[in-house]
């Protein structure tokens, strides 16, 4: 593969552009969402009255934080998906100077620029498995800035920033925005615990935004939240878009609210399958495991040089998985993979551990 011709900021699940094939012919392991059918009835899309304007707000979103979450309604501010958010926010707040983990999602970097701030990398060690700095690390970094942008947990490293560190900076610099992306929460062991959307009211300076896309399987369907104190929600309107939540988003949102059954499968299936791929490939060769505290596993190749080796066999095979290649920090051929179905996690499994085998029997 021809790398030089790559969009510095493509995203994963793009087989297509990337390498001329059908999506429908791929398991595609490159978007981590959930791997359970979207929990809507098949005669969903009789009841969205697309020929009726949305509300200006979104509030068939912002009933869904509610009645879900417990929200108060003026602690939620519905976006068209949370990257709608991650890019509102330095604009609306006018951060000047900010430091993002790395690696981590590019848009939080990219957002920031956008509103005209510097950024600096608060750089997670890869011999520490990409484990969070110290609090007086972390500490160290904010000195000179005026927002922290983190997620919990982060992606594509797998790997968790406990809520109490987080707080516990907000609360030691109350001069400072800090802003966690919990796109992936809800498919954490100790969740809704682990999230800071019940504790926005008690910090005027935490904003957290939170996606329905990932958990719930509809990435085509922009759906999330900006959750942070009702002043700052306030600070927000006045430089967000209206009508950037459209009807089907807000219809489908009160159809989450009702799909209880779906939440707990999904959680009890990634519970299972993350640890069965755990036991199957931390002695695998050619692959090393990191991060894996959400619905995904980054690893690395070690089976050879080049990432672009196991990547090829794969899409040889029908898999695609996401090359991190573009991720600071991660350029030594690491890669991520979504967890799918049972049967379909066995065939990557199968596929990786014949890709190690291979390329070490030619070490031999």
């Amino acid at each position: 593969m021809n790398r030089d011709n790559l969009y510095y900021h493509e995203h994963g699940g793009d087989p297509e552009r990337r390498f001329s094939l059908k999506k429908e012919r791929l398991l595609d392991f490159s978007v981590s969402v959930s791997p359970l059918f979207p929990p809507l009835p098949e005669t969903a899309f009789e009841l969205f009255g697309v020929h009726k304007y949305p509300s200006i707000d979104g509030k068939g979103v912002k009933d869904f934080y509610s009645g879900k979450f417990g929200l108060d309604d003026e602690t939620v501010l519905p976006v068209n998906g949370a990257i709608e958010g991650i890019y509102l926010i330095p604009r609306a707040l006018g951060i000047k100077r900010a430091v993002v983990l790395a690696p981590s999602f590019f848009d939080y970097e990219r957002s920031c620029r956008i509103a005209g701030a510097g950024v600096r990398y608060l750089k997670l060690d890869e011999r520490q498995q990409f484990a969070l700095p110290s609090i007086e690390t972390i500490s160290e970094n904010l000195r000179d800035v005026d927002a922290f942008v983190a997620a919990n947990p982060n992606n594509p490293t797998g790997t968790r920033f406990p809520k109490e560190t987080f707080l516990a900076l907000a609360s030691r610099f109350p001069d400072k925005w800090f802003i966690m992306d919990e796109a992936f929460i809800q498919f954490v062991d100790d969740f809704p615990g682990a999230s800071l959307m019940q504790d926005v009211r008690a910090f005027k300076n935490v904003i957290v935004v939170h996606s329905l896309t990932k958990f719930y399987a509809l990435p085509g369907l922009r759906l999330g939240a900006v959750v942070t104190h009702p002043d700052i929600i306030g600070t927000l309107l006045h430089y967000k878009e209206p009508w950037t939540v459209n009807v089907i988003a807000e219809k489908v949102a009160g159809q989450l609210l009702h799909c209880g059954d779906f939440e707990r499968d999904v959680r009890m299936l990634i519970t299972s399958e993350r640890a069965k791929i755990f036991k199957e490939l931390k002695e695998a060769p050619g692959i090393s495991l990191k991060g894996y505290a959400a619905n995904f596993f980054l690893a690395q190749w070690n089976g050879s040089t080049d990432l672009d080796d196991l990547l090829e066999y794969l899409i040889n095979k029908g898999i695609y998985v996401r090359d991190c290649r573009n991720f600071p920090g991660l350029k030594n051929n690491y890669f991520r993979f979504a967890i799918r179905k049972p049967e379909e996690n066995n065939y990557l499994l199968e596929q990786l551990q014949h890709a190690g085998k291979k390329a070490e029997a030619v070490v031999k």
